[in-house]
């Protein structure tokens, strides 16, 4: 089978996400943990490669996304997608950017649009702002991330400093008219040498103009919800054929184990809300990781009966991961825990347990990078952008979920188990 559409994420949970909302339409899609080391074999007809470079330097992040686009090449794909979170995660220096000019400069193109928009998830773009529900994105929580504090919402003054060439806009007045408006809009710009196009959009109709009048684009970037309607559009198109169907589910193991290392609001309110039902937790903390280790954490995971889906977790409030990174320094404080959240996989697959729910982009690409997991079959939704996937880590089948910080309503962690024990 060849690739029609090949993408790259810029994080573990993004790439999840996108996988997730492509694999709505029932089609297959594969979902790759780094570029493989080896050539295209039995490719999906969607391919995801999920990076490690949101927050990487910026030559590093360069040189994956490149080699994750001539793997893809390879698969056979002629259309690409890069992905980077919906609320546009990023620094004065990039990576969003200088990665999407990259990858421009290898596919001979000299224009490609910018939409993180997510309507689903409240992520709106009105005249080039980004919004989180009802607040700009510079007053949304997203101003205290750890590593990418957004103090900006104006996606056009992001992304100018990022790049080489100008940047323009598509606004709503002009993608409520529809997708011939837009290929109108975009040719305008390409004329003037506009080749970053900020493209507004604050409804689930917009997205669908937008990736009909795109869909022969050679690279669209943008969150995952622009990625949604194009599967269908290739099947109208003939591209993938009628009859291409997902794979059943497999069996696995009912030991459950939730690992959460994301600090979001909504990560907080949501590790809250799994406490309150009674189910055991255990908290890390950097400060006391930095002395004492891992140990205190995997003594008392190996104490818990897996049935009841033990939470171990380093979620706090922004004052609390502060304090830590003003004694540990950012990039250490993160490392530990994300280096203890991973141990404590490891050991709760090798006590047995057979489902594995993560929240948070760095903590998900250092649990599956300790499972050794470098294919994920996408499976059930559990909350928009948020899918169940399988795969084989030492040899056993287990479910892993992957899940954005920012993502999931107060109940994910409970949710996650009742949508995997559905028949």
């Amino acid at each position: 089978m060849t690739t029609v559409l090949g993408c790259i994420a810029d994080d573990f949970t993004g790439a999840t996400d996108l996988a997730g909302l492509l694999a709505r339409s029932g089609m297959p899609v594969s979902l790759r943990i780094g570029v493989p080391d080896g050539p295209p074999a039995d490719p999906s007809p969607f391919e995801v490669i999920a990076l490690k470079s949101r927050t990487a330097p910026v030559a590093q992040a360069v040189a994956e996304t490149r080699a994750a686009l001539a793997w893809l090449r390879a698969a056979g794909a002629r259309r690409f997608y890069w992905k980077y979170c919906s609320t546009f995660d990023s620094t004065p220096e990039g990576n969003i950017g200088p990665v999407a000019e990259a990858l421009m400069a290898d596919l001979g193109t000299d224009q490609t649009i910018y939409c993180p928009a997510f309507p689903e998830n409240g992520r709106s773009i009105f005249m080039g702002h980004l919004f989180v529900g009802r607040q700009p994105l510079h007053e949304s929580p997203m101003k205290d991330h750890p590593l990418t504090p957004m103090r900006d919402s104006n996606l056009m003054r992001l992304l100018g400093p990022q790049v080489t060439r100008p940047v323009g806009l598509v606004d709503r007045l002009c993608v409520a008219q529809g997708p011939g408006a837009i290929r109108a809009a975009l040719a305008d710009l390409r004329g003037q040498g506009v080749a970053h196009v900020v493209v507004d959009a604050v409804a689930p109709e917009d997205l669908d103009s937008i990736a009909a009048a795109c869909r022969d684009m050679p690279l669209q970037t943008g969150g995952s919800a622009l990625a949604m309607p194009l599967p269908g559009l290739y099947r109208a198109d003939g591209l993938v054929a009628a009859d291409v169907r997902a794979a059943a589910r497999p069996a696995v193991a009912q030991g459950t184990v939730i690992l959460s290392g994301s600090c979001s609001a909504m990560s907080n309110a949501q590790v809250a809300a799994y406490l309150d039902t009674g189910a055991p937790g255990f908290r890390l903390d950097p400060l006391a990781l930095a002395e004492t280790g891992v140990a205190p954490a995997l003594s008392w995971l190996a104490a818990q009966d897996l049935g009841r889906a033990p939470l171990v977790y380093a979620t706090a409030e922004p004052a609390r991961v502060k304090a830590a990174q003003a004694r540990l320094g950012a990039a250490r404080a993160g490392e530990i825990v994300e280096q203890a959240l991973a141990a404590c996989a490891v050991a709760a697959r090798d006590a047995g347990a057979g489902r594995v729910i993560v929240a948070g982009g760095e903590t998900s690409g250092a649990v599956t990078q300790a499972l050794g997991v470098d294919r994920l079959d996408i499976g059930a939704e559990i909350a928009p952008g948020v899918p169940w996937t399988y795969c084989t880590s030492a040899g056993r089948q287990i479910a892993l979920t992957l899940k954005s910080g920012n993502f999931g309503q107060r109940d994910f962690f409970t949710d996650a188990q009742r949508v995997l024990d559905r028949p």
